[in-house]
């Protein structure tokens, strides 16, 4: 179990993310406080996996909050749930070490695949010890890999993970024997994948024109 605390001036809305974290699997609510030093108390006090927290306290700002608790020792992780959207404000967050940032307001299917992506990110490195450089990169591309949710069976997140990075790295649309080709993988493989990224939003679909014979479907990561 994820043990997370919730960390939000505002307490209905507190309330609203514990419940929302007890609904994902594998997470469960380990609290809420609202304000910074009621954080700090909290995560160091011990037991604590997990801080989603906002940037807006009324003592203190979220990246102060992480900079007490770098200073102090504390390894939790934190997730970035604010509605600050400014670029100053993301860029900081990356450099506090902030593993994911989610603006306000959402809706729980966003919520979930953080959460998600975050407990993916945790199975991927496993337990302490040495790790090799492919099991690194599975891990961080759990973290920017952006599915909207659960997969259907028999479709993984590692395989998931292949298929964005080979459209990021192509920078431009692609069909899906391209993406084949370039990850390694089946045509028929590729296509699965990319179909369910465009179902849920994260790809767009269009039809490529050209030749005999039917048009083929190519593939552009969206935003």
């Amino acid at each position: 179990m994820i043990e997370t605390l919730i960390v939000e001036d505002e307490r209905l809305l507190a309330e609203a993310h514990a419940q929302y974290v007890g609904r994902v699997p594998g997470f469960g609510a380990a609290g809420t406080v609202h304000s910074g030093r009621a954080a700090l108390e909290a995560v160091l006090r011990g037991g604590i996996d997990l801080v989603l927290l906002d940037f807006r306290l009324p003592d203190m700002t979220g990246l102060d909050v992480c900079r007490t608790l770098r200073a102090q020792g504390a390894d939790v992780d934190v997730i970035a749930v604010t509605s600050a959207s400014d670029a100053q404000s993301v860029r900081a967050a990356v450099a506090h070490g902030i593993v994911l940032y989610l603006i306000k307001p959402f809706a729980f299917a966003a919520f979930r695949e953080k959460l998600e992506s975050y407990a993916a990110y945790r199975e991927r490195l496993g337990a302490d010890g040495e790790t090799a450089q492919h099991e690194v990169d599975q891990a961080f591309a759990a973290l920017r890999t952006s599915s909207g949710g659960p997969l259907p069976k028999g479709l993984s997140h590692d395989t998931l993970a292949i298929v964005v990075e080979a459209l990021k790295a192509a920078g431009a649309e692609r069909s899906a024997g391209e993406v084949a080709q370039a990850a390694g993988m089946a045509r028929v493989t590729a296509r699965r994948y990319l179909e369910l990224l465009a179902d849920r939003g994260v790809v767009e679909r269009r039809p490529r024109y050209g030749g005999a014979g039917r048009p083929e479907h190519c593939y552009r990561l969206t935003g």
